[in-house]
């Protein structure tokens, strides 16, 4: 079953067309690595299919729910409040910089949503979150403060509160980007991990050699297109486009 679907998604900026006619789906259990240069449109992409961008056109379907439809004037029309406040529920995100509530002790940043988003109760979300740091290997820092823990342990955090809310599907837009090289890899484990427990993934990076050995499917974006997708070791080691190989150049030196 398809989690995720977009359909011929477009998004401009005032006149800058960013994203031309996108359309990709996900299954469930799936792992799928977005590539590109820089300003090919992989984080608004992700922006718009978690609703933190608008789309303009297109359509937004997670486990057969329409969040977006074409309305009659082909403009994108989104769900009422309450549906995509149940949609919601179903994904998670974790961003490049961390963005934990600087004043929550890790404890907090982790059970906040839970117990006042979705309503459940207070101890078993504790239970959940102490089981989730350990999985993190931070079950010795749930009274931490964000600004004492390393870069790679916060984007661990975030990956923990993420994981919180029982999302059927997790998007990470670059998740290493804002980290050292040394605390690229903790984070690159972790996210392993949850490929090996069949969590269903969109992952934007420029790890290469990750996604190709983590990912089901690599999608490459230029443009604001979809240039190339399809089994990681196809598509970057025997790339078929012309900008797929010259982008891909540069990584393989």
């Amino acid at each position: 079953m398809n989690l995720l679907e977009i359909n011929h998604l477009k998004k401009s900026f005032e006149n800058l067309d960013v994203l031309h006619d996108i359309s990709l789906s996900v299954k469930e259990g799936e792992v799928v690595a977005i590539i590109g240069p820089s300003g090919s449109g992989k984080s608004t992409l992700l922006r718009c299919a978690t609703m933190l961008e608008k789309m303009d056109e297109g359509e937004l379907v997670y486990l057969g729910k329409y969040a977006v439809k074409n309305g009659e004037n082909g403009k994108a029309v989104y769900a009422p409040q309450k549906e995509l406040k149940e949609i919601q529920g179903y994904f998670g995100l974790v961003f490049q910089n961390f963005n934990l509530f600087p004043h929550y002790s890790v404890l907090k940043n982790i059970m906040d949503a839970p117990i006042h988003v979705q309503k459940r109760e207070k101890e078993e979300v504790l239970q959940e979150a102490r089981s989730l740091l350990k999985k993190m290997g931070l079950e010795d820092k749930e009274t931490y403060y964000p600004c004492q823990l390393s870069g790679g342990q916060q984007q661990r955090v975030a990956i923990a509160r993420a994981l919180a809310l029982n999302p059927s599907i997790l998007f990470f837009d670059e998740p290493t980007s804002a980290l050292d090289p040394e605390l690229t890899g903790e984070i690159l484990k972790v996210i392993r991990q949850l490929a090996e427990e069949k969590m269903t993934m969109v992952i934007v990076t420029h790890e290469m050699a990750f996604a190709r050995d983590v990912a089901d499917r690599v999608i490459f974006m230029d443009g604001g297109y979809i240039v190339e997708e399809g089994n990681p070791k196809e598509v970057m080691e025997h790339p078929k486009e012309e900008r797929t190989k010259q982008f891909l150049a540069r990584f393989s030196s």
